[in-house]
């Protein structure tokens, strides 16, 4: 028997089925990848130039600037000058991914790493796979998703070149006994992926989000199929916003969300996405390793460390209503500690949605 469930959610899966373009850096690419590609220096570029390069009209290139438009780029258009996208923003590339893994033990356990333009959910294209063997791993990344959302069905909104929108498949021998705990591991993975960039202000909020200076920076969805009696595999989705522009943020702003990016968070540099995502990819395998082996416990201190809730007023939305009180970290299993006027109360992940009320 096989069963299918939640663990946890941010940003990063969704609902949808096939890939829709895969991201080919050759002349099969979708003009709208190949234009982005050419777009991404920040630097203005006339459309003739673009045409010439690419192959194709003029009109052509005009059309697939409305496209990126449309999917939520910032894309400047001046006379005598040509088009420029706001952003700086490195085309994901599979093959710099890879080489940026950390060592050949990691790039020998990735059995696959795929980029697309647009999928309808990185998450839904892994799940639709078998279970890559155990202690390996398959990866996938796109520039855009059209479905992509986060916990409990809410959107993920990344324009193209905005975001790591990243998912990764791991199958478990069996189910681990610490598995509800696995987003909060994940996010101490990423924080260690960020920290290797020089990020270091990232901090986690309980169950499933990253954030900076209290605004989220991005999030963690993890879906299960297991077997009774036999293998569990996870795929986890994780989005992390580096440049989603000042428009998109006032935006999300107005619709009551608080959200940042790397580019406006106090970076000092601009952030390699491919790095960041082979950072992302190299502490996901050699985080689920020792979760494997170990459990929670080797990652729980460093969790409190980053811990963006402990000790503060909390109200906890749950299935039998709302609980207030504050934040007392986890517990052994992960689970949220809130101390009340009738005393500690635990909860488990996946069943409340937290926010800070101070």
């Amino acid at each position: 028997m096989t069963s299918v469930s939640k663990i946890a959610g941010g940003g990063g899966g969704g609902d949808g089925a096939a890939v829709e373009q895969h991201a080919r850096r050759g002349p099969e690419a979708p003009l709208v990848a190949r234009v982005f590609a050419s777009l991404a220096d920040g630097e203005f570029h006339s459309g003739e130039e673009l045409a010439e390069t690419l192959g194709v009209s003029r009109s052509a290139v005009w059309k697939a600037g409305k496209a990126l438009r449309d999917l939520g780029a910032t894309l400047h258009a001046v006379r005598n000058r040509g088009y420029k996208l706001v952003a700086v923003s490195e085309p994901l590339d599979a093959g710099k991914i890879r080489e940026h893994l950390a060592t050949r033990s990691v790039r020998d356990r990735v059995r696959s790493l795929d980029v697309a333009w647009s999928v309808s959910s990185s998450n839904t294209i892994l799940f639709e796979r078998s279970n890559p063997p155990n202690g390996t791993c398959e990866v996938f990344l796109a520039e855009y998703q059209t479905a992509g959302r986060g916990r409990r069905g809410r959107t993920w909104v990344a324009p193209p070149g905005g975001a790591i929108c990243l998912s990764l498949s791991w199958t478990f021998r069996e189910v681990p006994a610490d598995l509800g705990a696995l987003s909060l591991v994940i996010g101490v993975c990423s924080l260690r992926a960020l920290a290797s960039l020089g990020i270091e202000s990232a901090r986690l909020k309980w169950p499933n989000d990253l954030l900076i200076d209290d605004r989220k920076l991005g999030g963690i969805l993890i879906e299960l199929r297991a077997e009774s009696a036999g293998p569990a595999c996870v795929v986890i989705g994780v989005g992390v916003n580096v440049s989603l522009g000042a428009p998109l943020l006032k935006s999300l702003a107005e619709a009551g969300v608080a959200a940042t990016d790397l580019a406006s968070a106090c970076v000092s540099r601009p952030v390699s996405r491919n790095e960041m995502a082979a950072g992302l990819v190299t502490n996901y395998v050699l985080g689920l390793l020792e979760f494997e082996k170990e459990g929670l416990k080797p990652f729980s201190e460093e969790w409190k460390q980053v811990d963006a809730l402990r000790g503060r007023p909390v109200s906890v939305q749950g299935v039998e209503g709302t609980t207030k009180g504050l934040a007392r970290g986890i517990d052994l299993h992960g689970a949220l500690l809130v101390e009340t006027p009738h005393g500690l109360k635990k909860f488990i992940s996946g069943d409340v949605s937290v926010r800070a009320t101070s």
